[in-house]
């Protein structure tokens, strides 16, 4: 009985984002080797917290932060 040649190609999928009314949308770069999960990478930053509107009626002085 022969086996089945195994293919050494990594396959990457990207996950998301989904719908951006969503709370927290996220995006996953998923690097696969088969079914086993060799690296995921996360990308942030697809929420939209309309700071340029806040700004829109106020000063510079009332919108800057002070950490």
């Amino acid at each position: 009985m022969s086996l089945p040649l195994t293919r050494k190609d990594l396959m990457i999928v990207n996950m998301g984002p989904q719908h951006p009314s969503m709370h927290g949308v996220l995006r996953l770069i998923v690097t696969l080797d088969g079914e086993d999960v060799i690296d995921c990478e996360p990308i942030l930053g697809y929420l939209h917290r309309g700071m340029e509107k806040i700004a829109e009626n106020r000063t510079i002085i009332q919108y800057l932060e002070i950490p």
